[in-house]
């Protein structure tokens, strides 16, 4: 794996998603002897005993600061567990079966998903995602070809670099974004980094030839100015809503694209009335607003497609789009009910960057 030191790509929160460190003991507070009757709070004063008065109760922050604590090492615990699984599962012979997986100069970008798609190199868990996610069909549309330089933007558990990295090893270019590894471990953008850098690490022969650049999410800059065929953002536009950083983030991408180059969008769609700002926190966004944001940021709209559309998903959950699978954030609680909806209802978009005219002398 290559690293490039850029200082900036995405903030994600993929997923989007940050979280903060869990909040300090709450003090009790300092034990008085009134001179007037006690309150209802406190306990009669006995001669000389003082008097107890109740802790304050957590503010709506620590509760959240403490929330997202929690969450954060049930992830990591998750992430923990999967790595060891994996450590198991990538035994010598399954090393040297994917090594041609790799290595093979593929005819066109159809022929190269189709082989990925059945790689051994996948998780297990991977595949059950395809009848949700129609690989081979999205990047068909996308027009993905073996040969191409492509930016992938918050990988998050890196579901489709799993996809891209051996389908362009031999021809092509994979760049992905990633946070600091090596941040603040109470930091959630310390853990998605972290955790990208384990599933790279995972197999050479299949994702040895990466690029990773990392970024800051408070500096995003790409520095790959015109140097990208296709850049991928998928299921992780919300984040950047989030984050105040859609018009930066839409500028970044077009510097790094080439004179039409490809701009791939697949997202959570909200219903067509929603506001952007309060749909973007439960994940979701509406197609249209999408498209006049990116158009009038120098894209085109070249295409569109419902290959990912899903007419069961309400879009009204209690934990947003992550309650639905593959997240199932509500645990066991209506478990059955959100496995029949399936993953959520997403729109597919195809952009090209639009070269502005030459100035006038």
């Amino acid at each position: 794996m290559k690293t490039s030191a850029l200082p900036a790509v995405l903030l994600v929160a993929l997923t989007a998603c940050g979280s903060t460190p869990a909040p300090d003991a709450i003090p009790p507070q300092p034990t008085t002897t009134p001179t007037a009757a006690p309150s209802a709070t406190a306990t009669a004063v006995v001669q000389n005993t003082p008097v107890e008065t109740k802790p304050a109760e957590p503010t709506p922050a620590e509760l959240a600061k403490a929330k997202a604590a929690a969450m954060l090492e049930k992830d990591r615990a998750k992430a923990e567990a999967e790595r060891v699984a994996e450590l198991a599962r990538w035994t010598p012979e399954l090393h040297a079966a994917v090594k041609p997986l790799a290595e093979k100069a593929y005819a066109n970008g159809h022929a190269a998903m189709q082989a990925v798609v059945a790689g051994k190199h996948r998780r297990p868990a991977s595949p059950e995602r395809d009848h949700d996610r129609h690989p081979v069909e999205t990047f068909d549309f996308y027009g993905f070809q073996p040969n191409m330089t492509v930016l992938e933007l918050a990988p998050g558990e890196a579901w489709f670099t799993e996809l891209l990295a051996p389908a362009l090893a031999k021809r092509g270019k994979l760049i992905c974004t990633s946070t600091d590894p090596n941040g603040p471990k109470e930091e959630r953008m310390t853990f998605y980094g972290q955790r990208f850098k384990d599933f790279l690490s995972r197999s050479p022969e299949v994702y040895g030839k990466v690029e990773t650049l990392i970024f800051s999410p408070l500096a995003p800059k790409l520095g790959l100015d015109g140097a990208v065929d296709m850049v991928l953002m998928m299921r992780a536009l919300h984040g950047v809503v989030n984050a105040g950083k859609l018009d930066v983030w839409l500028a970044e991408v077009y510097k790094a694209l080439k004179p039409k180059g490809i701009f791939a969008i697949e997202q959570h769609r909200a219903p067509a009335d929603a506001k952007p700002e309060e749909s973007a926190k439960n994940g979701y966004l509406p197609e249209a607003w999408v498209i006049e944001r990116v158009e009038a940021a120098g894209f085109k709209l070249a295409a569109k497609s419902e290959i990912n559309a899903n007419p069961k998903d309400t879009k009204d959950h209690p934990e947003g789009v992550w309650t639905l699978p593959p997240t199932y954030r509500l645990g066991d609680k209506d478990h059955a009910k959100y496995a029949a909806i399936g993953e959520s209802d997403r729109m597919t978009l195809k952009f090209l960057k639009v070269t502005p005219p030459a100035a006038k002398k």
